[in-house]
């Protein structure tokens, strides 16, 4: 499992990538800068690559990370969206690859403006 660091405005936070191939890759892509896209509780940014993965979940888990084929972005599902299902738990609008979790307390994730500067670094 590797680390990353997503620094917004509103703080740091840490999340921890799976092994996946996709991961792996876009741990060693790093550090990379964005900007980041607000829907619901969800943000989600560009991270363009030559990727060839299928999403395969539109229902995730408070705190997931995500890969998104279709917009060639990175998810944070850090509470309900639009489409959130009746327990609350955050529905994506397109298939995504889960590809890990935020640790710690990401609450702060709400603060994220929508078109703001995001940075993903590598940590240990």
């Amino acid at each position: 499992m590797s680390r990353v660091e997503v620094r917004t405005r509103s703080g740091v936070y840490l999340a921890e990538l799976d092994d996946s191939d996709l991961s792996n890759d876009l741990w060693m892509s790093l550090p990379r800068e964005a900007t980041a896209n607000v829907w619901g509780n969800e943000i989600y940014f560009e991270m363009p690559g030559e990727v060839t993965v299928q999403g395969d979940a539109t229902v995730l888990e408070k705190g997931d990370v995500a890969y998104w084929p279709q917009g060639k972005a990175i998810c944070l599902f850090f509470g309900p969206t639009p489409l959130s299902d009746e327990d609350g738990r955050p529905v994506a609008a397109y298939p995504v690859k889960r590809i890990g979790r935020l640790l710690g307390d990401y609450s702060g994730l709400e603060d994220v403006g929508d078109r703001t500067r995001v940075v993903l670094e590598r940590t240990f």
